[in-house]
């Protein structure tokens, strides 16, 4: 086979997601022959949709390892640093994309995500990358010394192959577990993938909340050491809101989490003197100068609260308190990968290097982006990580 083949290529990538156009386009700029291929009809599906259609594309603390959850902690380290927030914000202003940041550090578009899918493919086009959409792609393999990628149409070859086709969170946007097949194909051991970003669900003991459903109120999410500081909605399953699907990504079935839901208060401290100064009220009336309405009624209904102020001991008010700052749920699930916001797990990073990304085992085979094991907090994590991790596979082809 010559190298002058029309088929063949310095690397294939798989994927035309956020981290599959990020990597094509580096690679494509440094002179490499790219192909960048997708069984969806468009590229970044995902980026379309994500931040409500305005694209949360990256955190001014996207960079910080520590808010991202793997196997081994320090593993996304080195992408991240040599690719941060900062680099990806040049990129977004060199293309004249107006962007603002939101709570938390969370960067977005002041227009419409198709401007950064735009950008990329833009991207994509000064590095003359060959991109292919509805594509499928039936095998995958490594006759000899190139990886063979075949198509219904034709086969094509590459000394390089980057998978970059996420996880299987999303379903409905096309994702598969496709990068962990080819993965275990090639020997590489997977993390068992799980939904994160994800609601929760709860059982028939809080089906007191089901009549809440649309009620969000601020909240400390707390899974044994980690806490989140956000809203929490109920739903009519159980409970979503950013503060719940952060700290779903540590929760694991048949584990507890706790909901503060006065987190600047002492709730025993302000109830007990709430009695001295208002004894005649009831317990809902004075709940609900702190809560939402419903959630302060239904609260008093759940714990009995009734009579006035005044009827209450001390000792219920404080236990009522206590339970305020820190109320148990025991969710009963999740929503699952149909409405998670990524996967937790993936292709265990042990397997590559940390620098290229590249399989230790498999020379020439990358993984990048959300089919590793690296899943980063809501806020604009997961996209850095997409960018950060294309990047040093790109650069490394």
């Amino acid at each position: 086979m010559t190298h002058h083949d029309a088929t063949h290529y310095d690397a294939i990538i798989l994927g035309a997601g956020a981290a599959g156009l990020m990597c094509a386009a580096t690679a494509g700029q440094r002179g490499r022959r790219v192909l960048l291929l997708d069984h969806l009809d468009r590229a970044g599906a995902k980026i379309l949709i994500s931040g409500g259609g305005r694209c949360n594309f990256t955190n001014l603390d996207g960079d910080k390892a520590e808010r991202f959850l793997c196997a081994n902690p320090h593993f996304a380290r080195s992408a991240l640093g040599r690719y941060g927030p900062a680099d990806f914000l040049a990129l977004i202003e060199a293309h004249g994309i107006a962007w603002h940041e939101k709570t938390l550090g969370q960067l977005f578009c002041d227009g419409s995500a198709r401007q950064i899918v735009a950008m990329l493919l833009e991207e994509c086009d000064k590095g003359e990358v060959d991109i292919r959409l509805s594509t499928r792609i039936a095998a995958v393999s490594k006759p000899d010394g190139n990886f063979a990628v075949e198509t219904p149409r034709e086969t094509f070859t590459a000394p390089r192959l980057i998978i970059a086709t996420g996880g299987p969170s999303i379903p409905k946007m096309g994702a598969t577990g496709f990068a962990y097949d080819v993965a275990r194909r090639f020997g590489l051991k997977v993390v068992e993938p799980r939904p994160a970003l994800v609601p929760l669900t709860l059982g028939p003991e809080d089906r007191l909340f089901e009549s809440l459903s649309g009620v969000a109120v601020d909240s400390i999410a707390a899974h044994g050491r980690t806490t989140f500081r956000e809203a929490s909605l109920f739903t009519h399953r159980g409970l979503s809101g950013p503060a719940i699907l952060q700290i779903s990504s540590y929760w694991r079935k048949g584990e507890g989490i706790t909901l503060d839901l006065l987190p600047d208060a002492d709730a025993a401290a302000l109830l007990i003197a709430a009695k001295k100064e208002r004894p005649r009220a009831e317990p809902r009336t004075i709940l609900a100068q702190h809560l939402p309405q419903r959630l302060a009624e239904a609260i008093a209904e759940r714990l009995a609260l009734a009579g006035r102020m005044a009827d209450l001991p001390d000792r219920i008010l404080a236990a009522t308190g206590a339970r305020l700052n820190a109320w148990p749920f025991v969710p009963t699930g999740s929503e699952g990968f149909a409405k998670a916001e990524v996967t937790i797990g993936g292709v265990d990073t042990a397997g590559l290097s940390q620098k290229t990304l590249e399989a230790g085992k498999v020379p020439g085979l990358h993984f990048i982006g959300e089919a590793v094991d690296v899943t980063g907090w809501l806020g604009g994590y997961n996209f850095q990580w997409a960018w950060a991790s294309g990047v040093a596979a790109g650069q490394a082809l």
